[in-house]
C-alpha cells in the first residue's frame, strides 16, 4: 500500500492505493494522520478509489483513522471506494459509520458542514 497527501484549506487530502492488508501496512498511514492531528488539522478526505483490496486489518486502520479525527473534534470522509471495498464496507455495516462520497468536491462540502 502507498499513500500520498496534501493539505488545502485546512483539510488533509489523502490518496491511498494498492492493498491495505496487515496492520503493518497501515502503521505509516496512522502515524501520518497523528502528525497532522497534532499540528491542528482535524478534517480529512481519504480517496480510496485506487485501493484494490482490504482485509480486516485494513478495516481496522480506517476505523482507527476515523476515531482519531473524531476524538480530536473533526471528521474523515471516504472518497469513491472500489466495488470490492464498497461491498466490504456494506457487509460490515461500516457504510453507516463512515461518510462516503463520490468526489473530492463532495468530501470538501461534507467536511466544511461539520
Amino acid at each position: 500500500m502507498k499513500f500520498s497527501s496534501k493539505v488545502h484549506d485546512g483539510i488533509l487530502s489523502l490518496q491511498v492505493e494498492g492493498d491495505l492488508i496487515g496492520q503493518e501496512a497501515g502503521l505509516d498511514l496512522i502515524e501520518h494522520i497523528n502528525d497532522h492531528i497534532s499540528s491542528g488539522l482535524i478534517l480529512a478526505a481519504m480517496d480510496i478509489s485506487a485501493l484494490r483490496y482490504m482485509n480486516s486489518s485494513g478495516i481496522g486502520v480506517l476505523i482507527t483513522g476515523l476515531t482519531k479525527f473524531r476524538n480530536a473534534g473533526g471528521e474523515m470522509v471516504l472518497i469513491k471506494p472500489s466495488e470490492s471495498v464498497k461491498k466490504l464496507l456494506i457487509i460490515t455495516k461500516l457504510n453507516s459509520i463512515f461518510t462516503i462520497v463520490d468526489t473530492e468536491e463532495e468530501a470538501i462540502v461534507e467536511l466544511k458542514n461539520k
